[in-house]
């Protein structure tokens, strides 16, 4: 297995989210010019309100890409029944740009866990085409797997994660 996908894997995101896949293109994600996520970081959720700025690293001019950011672990880790809750969903991004060039088709969501740790994961597709991509039924029990098959998406290209619990007052300090 890939290094680059191991701790996807130890995390369970390949398994619950996503299917084995080989990363071909480099996706930095950052939250607030300088708060950059690496897969397993935890964020505080009053810390990443606004969505984060994605940039694609490596990819071809011409081509399209989709990013999907999903909690596979709501409304409770220990019992997922809401598996996965889509929070972003953003099409047509260029291959060479970032995600503020693309098409955001549902809204940035921010992370608010309300029982124990949850993992967010950002997934990134390469399109067929441009405009190629239909607007999903229901952000509640959303599936990535699904999702991708039906708008022909194949496997990820890039995928992060990282880790938000609910903050306690003292936590917010």
């Amino acid at each position: 297995m890939s290094r680059s996908i191991q701790p996807l894997n130890l995390a369970g995101v390949i398994g619950d989210v996503l299917d084995a896949f080989t990363p071909t293109i480099k996706m930095r994600v950052v939250y607030n010019t300088d708060m950059e996520v690496k897969n397993g970081f935890e964020f505080l959720p009053s810390s990443i309100i606004s969505p984060p700025l994605v940039e694609l690293l490596g990819g071809e001019f011409g081509s399209f890409f989709t990013l999907i950011m999903t909690d596979p672990d709501a409304p409770n880790p220990s019992d997922p029944t809401g598996r996965e809750y889509l929070h972003w969903l953003v099409t047509d991004i260029p291959g060479t740009k970032s995600t503020s060039f693309g098409r955001e088709i549902i809204g940035y969501e921010s992370p608010n866990p309300m029982v124990g740790i949850h993992r967010y994961v950002l997934t990134l597709f390469k399109q067929s085409g441009k405009g190629r991509v239909d607007l999903p039924n229901s952000r509640r029990r959303f599936k990535t797997r699904a999702f991708a098959e039906s708008n022909g998406l194949g496997l990820p290209v890039a995928a992060i994660y990282f880790n938000a619990q609910r903050e306690t007052a003292a936590r917010r300090r």
